[in-house]
C-alpha cells in the first residue's frame, strides 16, 4: 500500500540528519516493489524517501488528501551539489560507466568547483560478489564523502545501498538512478515546462519507446490499478 510509505513533504533543506538514507519513489518502483521484498525494506526503511512521480503525488492527494509536492531525484541531486560546494566537501559517484562518470566529474569540476569529486564504476552485473562489494566499500570509505550518489538503477541501488548502509563511512546516500546519464548529458531530460506540468514521463517514452513503452503505458495501468484498489480497501 502508498500509504504505508512516509513521504518526505518539505523543503530539502530540512533533512537534518548528519548520516541518511534518502530514496525515491515513483509508480514504477512503486510497481515493482509489489513482487520485491527486499526493495519494500529498502524503501521502508529509508531516512527520506521522495515523491518522485506526480502520479505519487496525485496519488498520495486522492488516498489521504493530502497535497504534497514532487521532489525529483535531480533536485535532490543539484540540492546536494549546491550544499557540498557551499561547505566544500566530498562527494563520491558509484554507478554507471567510465565513460559517464568522466562526464560528470569534468562538468561538476567546473560547476561546483569547492567540491572533491570521487567515482567509481562498478561491473555491470545483477549481483556483486563479496569480494567486488568490498572493493566498493573501500573506495568509498577511504573517502568519508559527505555525498554518495548511487547510480545503479531501481531497485539494484536501493538494495545496495539499503544492504550496505551500515558499513558505509559517509553522510547522505543518494539512490537517483538516471539522474546519473542527466547530468552527464548522455540522456537529454525532459525541458522544464514538461516537468512542471507532469509531463515528463511522457517526454521520456517519446524518446525511448522502446525502453519505456512497457514501463509507462502498461506499468502506469498497473499503479492506478494498484492504487484503486487501496482506495476501496480505506
Amino acid at each position: 500500500m502508498l500509504q504505508n510509505y512516509t513521504l518526505f513533504n518539505q523543503p530539502l533543506k530540512n533533512i537534518s540528519q548528519p548520516k541518511a538514507l534518502i530514496n525515491t519513489l515513483n509508480a514504477h518502483s512503486f510497481n515493482t516493489v509489489q513482487a520485491d521484498k527486499d526493495f519494500h525494506n529498502a524503501l521502508l526503511y529509508s531516512d527520506v524517501l521522495l515523491p518522485d512521480g506526480i502520479s505519487v503525488v496525485w496519488a498520495t492527494r486522492m488516498l489521504t488528501g493530502q497535497k504534497i509536492q514532487k521532489i525529483a531525484g535531480a533536485d535532490l541531486f543539484f540540492y546536494e551539489m549546491e550544499r557540498m560546494n557551499v561547505m566544500g566537501g566530498k562527494c563520491f559517484f558509484l554507478g554507471s560507466s567510465e565513460d559517464t562518470l568522466l562526464k560528470i566529474r569534468k562538468r561538476a569540476e567546473k560547476e561546483y568547483p569547492n567540491v572533491e569529486i570521487y567515482s567509481y564504476s562498478p561491473p555491470y552485473k545483477a549481483e556483486f560478489s563479496q569480494e567486488e562489494n568490498k572493493l566498493m566499500l573501500d573506495a568509498i570509505n577511504a573517502v568519508e564523502p559527505g555525498v554518495l550518489f548511487v547510480g545503479m538503477t531501481a531497485p539494484k541501488q536501493e538494495k545496495w545501498a539499503h544492504q550496505h548502509y551500515n558499513q558505509l563511512q559517509v553522510g547522505h546516500v543518494c539512490c537517483i538512478g538516471a539522474v546519473f546519464d542527466f547530468y552527464a548529458g548522455t540522456v537529454k531530460r525532459a525541458p522544464d515546462w514538461m516537468i512542471g506540468i507532469g509531463l515528463e514521463w511522457l517526454y521520456r517514452l517519446i524518446k525511448e519507446p522502446r525502453r519505456m513503452w512497457r514501463r509507462y503505458l502498461i506499468g502506469n495501468v498497473k499503479f492506478i490499478r494498484y492504487i484503486l484498489m487501496e482506495k476501496v480497501r480505506t
